[in-house]
């Protein structure tokens, strides 16, 4: 049979199977499904063709040989030590609009890991081998239309199902569609995924009550149908959901491969019998990362009998081809070990079987399958240069304002719960009140307290802040890879976004602890001067934050993140200009790096003047400039310090957005 035609019965009985499990894609003239016009638009045929994927390892110790790290690569000792180990070895395929492509193999085999690959994700190894879309590799626009389901699902866990899909839908769905259409688009997935009747229950996570395992899958399937994506990636979207419910999404990705013509690859943990049949493709993995098996799922079981590996019990074919790649051959097949035969033959066997499929496959069908890669024509199914062109023209699906305000709005409902937390507002209202208290009405004389009262609104305010944002970027950076990796947003929209996001609390809350404390304390009591002092308080606030993100940007790691900030703040609060006075010249400029000290000898500025005295012993007085405290931070040049705390607060934020930028590249 040619190796373009897709087998058919009426062929030679006397022709074994393994000569026509590959199979080259149905054109249009051939495909029974005839799909239509509309979905022609933009058709995704991915070729695969000889990837291997590497990692380095380290070297099995006696003592402990099932041990390693799969991490370390290029680590310590320059990669001394370190192996490679291969994780795909030679894998090849192609999937045509209108196909399933089902990743079938035993844990450990690389389906995940190929997957990836596939949907254009960096992997942290070597990968090498080609893979194709259309002909072209891996796009920004082709990025966009590719849905790509992870196996761990990423979700805010404070929206509601509904509010997920409805904001994933207003940010991926084209700007041709209005926010009515859109919504409404977001609740039909619903309806058809059984999410309806949990549409307002939070999502939920290890903190949060919400839905179920099986339904927050599902909305992660959702969120990727919802945009009908021209290549569909999931990574085992039936686990944790029953039967019915598995059946259910099975159907759907059947659906919208044969009437949408989409193409569709997905990797499956032990589907039953009902979901095997529904694949049109299948590539079995064995456990070393090697193809045993690629072709049409109806024939799969044909071949292997052809090489001597059948089966007389009629068994769901998913679990003997997953015995096979396991190195588990059937009862009847030449492999199969005796009754009395010994341990350590038996042992050996499942390497033996595995060794014997890798060589069927190499003979049977490597060399059909490259003859098939070759012969498939992207035109047969409506693509065309200008159809590629189109696509690159239409970078983003919405603007960059309607992105802006999109996640703005996300933003505010997901940490509306964090933002306006109780217990945060309690110790920031509690420390105001008790402040207050210990500085009530400090007389004018007590310049010594009033100095102090200024000391604590840097400190408090130059730390509190920036270990709030210390926590951000990392504990969002799954979800930032994820939608990022799918081409959902700008970065410089999330970014700006997610930090606008944060201003009411981060703001509302240090003019109420202002509010509170100035009058309190007795400081200086005219309208300007609190409003001045309010203003200087909250920029202080701004650069702290800017510093705890540009922390948090640069490690992505909360306990290094952290650590970071308090050996930061430790050395800003000795250096601010109140506890040590006199620092020695070789180590002075660490003042002029703590935004603390700005903030405070602002807050002197605001206070005093050059002119003010004080009453420096009983019936003496003194010029303001000459109490030590105030002294060694002076009150000249009070623009020029305003002006690098402004640089600052640009700096660290500038700072942050190239290491988010960073991370899409690692």
């Amino acid at each position: 049979m040619p190796p373009h035609e897709p087998e058919r019965g009426g062929g030679d009985p006397n022709q074994p199977a393994a000569n026509t499990t590959v199979v080259a894609c149905p054109t249009p003239h051939s495909n029974p499904r005839h799909l239509p016009p509309a979905t022609l638009v933009f058709p995704v045929i991915l070729k695969f063709e000889e990837v291997v994927y590497k990692v380095k390892v380290g070297h099995h110790s006696s003592k402990s040989p099932g041990l390693f790290c799969c991490c370390c690569g290029g680590g310590g000792g320059g990669g001394a030590g370190l192996a490679e180990k291969t994780i795909l070895n030679g894998i090849s395929g192609v999937v045509c609009p209108g196909e399933i492509l089902a990743m079938l193999g035993p844990s450990g085999s690389g389906k995940t890991t190929l997957l990836t690959a596939l949907g254009g994700r960096r992997l942290p190894g070597k990968l090498s081998g080609k893979i194709t879309y259309n002909g072209l590799p891996f796009s920004g626009p082709m990025k966009r239309r590719t849905g790509f389901v992870a196996q761990d699902d990423v979700l805010y866990p404070h929206l509601t199902v509904a509010e997920t899909l409805v904001f994933t839908a207003l940010l991926r769905l084209p700007r041709s569609l209005g926010r009515a259409e859109k919504v409404r688009q977001a609740h039909q997935v619903m309806a058809e995924l059984g999410l309806a009747r949990v549409a307002h229950t939070m999502i939920g996570g290890p903190l949060v009550r919400g839905v179920s395992g099986g339904e927050r899958r599902r909305v992660s399937i959702g969120q990727e149908m919802l945009i009908n994506p021209s290549l569909l990636l999931l990574d085992e979207p039936t686990s944790g959901l029953d039967s019915t419910t598995a059946a259910r999404i099975v159907t759907t990705l059947k659906r919208l491969a044969t009437e949408g013509g989409r193409t569709v690859v997905t990797t499956i943990h032990q589907p039953s019998s009902r979901l095997y049949h529904m694949f049109d493709k299948v590539v079995v993995l064995s456990v070393e990362g090697s193809p045993i098996y690629y072709g049409r799922a109806a024939a799969a079981l044909e071949y292997f009998a052809s090489i001597g590996f059948s089966s007389p019990l009629t068994l769901n074919p998913a679990d003997v081809l997953l015995d096979l790649a396991n190195g588990i051959a059937p009862p009847d097949s030449q492999q199969a070990a005796e009754t009395g035969e010994a341990l350590v033959t038996i042992e050996r066997e499942p390497k033996a079987v595995r060794e014997e499929l890798i060589s069927a496959y190499d003979r049977n069908i490597a060399t059909r399958l490259k003859a098939e890669l070759c012969s498939v024509d992207p035109t047969n199914y409506g693509y065309s240069r200008d159809v590629a062109i189109a696509a690159r023209r239409e970078q983003w699906c919405t603007s960059w304002c309607e992105q802006f305000k999109v996640l703005l709005r996300r933003g505010l409902k997901e940490r509306r719960y964090e933002a306006f937390n109780k217990l945060r507002i309690f110790q920031v209202l509690s420390v105001a009140t008790l402040g207050g208290l210990l500085w009530w009405n400090t007389p004018p004389s007590h310049i010594q307290d009033k100095t102090a009262l200024l000391f604590f609104f840097s400190v408090f305010w130059g730390f509190f802040p920036l270990y709030n944002a210390v926590f951000t970027f990392p504990q969002e950076r799954p979800m930032l890879i994820k939608e990022r990796s799918s081409g959902m947003y700008h970065l410089s929209s999330y970014y700006l976004a997610r930090t606008a996001g944060d201003l009411p609390m981060e703001l509302a809350l240090p003019t109420a602890f202002v509010l509170i404390i100035y009058w309190m304390g007795g400081l200086k009591p005219h309208p300007t001067a609190f409003i001045l002092s309010l203003i200087v308080v909250l920029f202080s606030v701004l650069v702290s934050q800017s510093l705890g993100l540009a922390m948090g940007a640069l490690l992505m790691n909360v306990k290094q993140a952290t650590t970071l900030a308090s050996v930061t703040t430790l050395v800003f609060l000795i250096a601010g200009g109140y506890y040590v006075q006199q620092i020695p010249p070789f180590i002075v400029w660490l003042k002029y790096l703590s935004y603390s000290f700005y903030c405070y000898k602002l807050l002197l500025g605001v206070q005093f003047n050059e002119n003010d005295s004080y009453e420096c012993s009983p019936g003496v007085m003194c010029p303001v400039v000459e109490f030590p405290a105030i002294k060694s931070v002076g009150l000249n040049h009070l623009w020029v310090d305003a002006s690098i705390m402004a640089l600052m607060l640009m700096g660290y934020r500038l700072i942050a957005y190239l290491a988010l930028h960073r991370l899409q590249h690692r």
